[in-house]
């Protein structure tokens, strides 16, 4: 049986763990390492455990503890080429990935690392590229898109692949254009390659889901610009427009930015 927790998820840090009976990752690594081990040991898990990390892209709440980890534990840290290299230029990342540790996955690519069959693919995004992931294991095919600038095609195509789907629903459209960031930043934020609001979010999954899919995580909630009650209130009232109905026709729920879920039987 797969599990799935959540160790953070917002611009304080992000960190996703994934495990089988015998094998786990993380997907990013910008949650403090003390927060990750003191939330893992609350439910009986330990950074042992961890073989691979797997890196969306280079901004600093998904990166800066992965050199730390990498080096402390030994973990293999998989990403493209470019990424590793904004890992090495990043100065929020103050102790870097051991070279032995660099892994490089090209986009588009099936690879099987430990028990998962892992793809990345390309999510836009004002980084040094953005992936998402699909990984397959224990007969579940699990997708995180993350820092969604828009929702491309080769993202249409994986959210309905997926069984267990964590997309970004960053904002609310109101209370970004209200509220107190600079012109220049809302703009960034409401572009092709910045995130993806509520609606947009619940849109993408009205329209490129399928019957196989049976669970929804919100990630990557603005703290300004975003509430989870509105976010959940959003994507629902967009898929009832499309007469699917949350919590029937598939769980939707949403992540905390700084505080641990529970841990997921992805079955």
């Amino acid at each position: 049986m797969l599990k799935f927790l959540s160790l953070g998820s917002g611009s304080s840090g992000n960190c996703y763990y994934l495990q089988t009976a015998s094998d786990a990752l993380l997907i990013d690594a910008g949650v403090g390492v003390r927060n990750v081990k003191k939330f893992m040991h609350s439910y009986g898990l330990s950074l042992e455990s961890v073989k691979h990390i797997l890196i969306t892209h280079d901004h600093a709440d998904h990166i800066k503890t992965v050199g730390v980890l990498s080096s402390e534990y030994g973990i293999p840290v998989y990403a493209t080429k470019e990424v590793h290299a904004g890992i090495q230029r990043n100065y929020c990342v103050q102790k870097k990935v051991p070279e032995n540790n660099v892994k490089v996955m090209d986009k588009g690519e099936r690879t099987k690392i430990g028990d998962f069959y892992v793809t990345s693919f390309a999510v836009p995004h004002d980084s040094s590229g953005n992936v998402g992931y699909r990984i397959e294991a224990e007969g579940v095919t699990f997708c995180l898109m993350t820092d969604v600038g828009h929702v491309t095609e080769e993202m249409q195509q994986f959210i309905g692949e997926a069984n267990y789907l964590v997309l970004e629903a960053n904002y609310d459209t109101e209370m970004l254009k209200n509220g107190p960031y600079p012109q220049h930043l809302k703009v960034r934020i409401d572009g092709p390659t910045g995130h993806l609001s509520n609606k947009d979010c619940g849109e993408a999954i009205a329209n490129f889901a399928t019957s196989e899919l049976k669970h929804v995580w919100l990630c990557h909630l603005s703290e300004e610009n975003n509430h989870p009650v509105l976010a959940l209130k959003t994507v629902e009232m967009t898929l009832r427009g499309y007469g699917i109905i949350a919590g029937k026709d598939f769980l939707v729920e949403d992540l905390k930015r700084k505080t641990p879920s529970r841990i997921f039987e992805l079955v």
